[in-house]
């Protein structure tokens, strides 16, 4: 539920920001009567991703169990994949994300109310296609509706703040937003790795399937508060191959290492030192 939670409070707060920025744009340039054409477009693209998720799981359903584990482990590296990319992207582009929208929107709005709605559904869309990939990898095989709840009060919460932004009654520092959530993300995308390769190893796509790394199942039951609660946020699994093991740490060392360092910066011979006056 927490990383489901985590992974629709991030994207949720991404696209709410994004749509605030498309609004507040036509609302300083005058144009609040075009408006209702971002709408249109943010609803387009969110009946894209609904009938996306729902074609997905009713394709799924009809598989055999062997099919089933193969698309849904490659499905789960396919998410790790993108939590990854969407992570590193956030923190390239999040200081030009406002002048980019910005400069999308003015040339869509020379070429006319589709071209409008047109930039809304692209970008809320792709948005929506991701967590919707994330979160059905995370999802799948659930028997509990505690992931759907997760996901949804963290979209909710999302929406919330974005409004709550765009109106200006709450300030949020979102670089440390993004920074804290990005680096838990790394962690769940890690167990979500790993379970993807386990469900590869049950199909017999990968090999080490019976080759346990350790077996705590009598410490931490899996269907215990605490086994639950660690399945939940980490995808943690009490008996896991040697091939997850050493998948997790290959992808959560190098990973977190380069996210969490800073940048160094390296001055050019044509920078010039900013003078400051008093």
């Amino acid at each position: 539920m927490f990383g489901n939670l985590l992974i629709g409070l991030r994207e949720g707060l991404e696209a709410s920001l994004i749509v605030s920025i498309l609004i507040a744009y036509l609302v300083k340039t005058g144009r609040r009567h075009e408006i209702r054409f971002v709408w249109a477009g943010v609803l387009a693209a969110l009946a894209l991703v609904l009938a996306a998720f729902a074609v997905i799981t009713i394709v799924f359903d009809q598989l055999s169990f062997a099919a089933q584990e193969i698309v849904g482990g490659t499905l789960s590296i396919l998410a790790a994949g993108l939590v990854t990319w969407m992570i590193f992207w956030m923190r390239r582009t999040a200081r030009g994300l406002k002048r980019e929208l910005e400069g999308q929107m003015a040339e869509a709005l020379t070429l006319g109310p589709v071209a409008l709605g047109g930039v809304a559904f692209l970008t809320v869309g792709r948005e929506g296609l991701e967590t919707a990939t994330i979160l059905w990898s995370t999802i799948v095989g659930s028997t509990s509706s505690t992931p759907f709840i997760g996901a949804a009060a963290g979209i909710l919460v999302a929406v919330g703040l974005g409004f709550l932004i765009y109106r200006g009654a709450i300030k949020v520092n979102l670089g440390k937003f993004f920074t804290i959530t990005g680096a838990l993300l790394i962690v769940v995308a890690a167990g979500v790795l790993a379970y993807g390769i386990f469900d590869l190893q049950e199909a017999g796509v990968l090999p080490g399937f019976s080759s346990r790394a350790f077996d705590v199942s009598a410490t931490i039951p899996p269907d215990s508060w605490y086994g639950t609660l660690l399945k939940g946020t980490i995808n943690f699994q009490p008996n896991p191959s040697w091939l997850q093991v050493t998948a997790w740490f290959a992808y959560v060392a190098p990973v977190l290492w380069l996210y969490l360092r800073k940048p160094s910066h390296v001055a050019t011979p044509t920078e010039k030192t900013p003078v400051h006056t008093a």
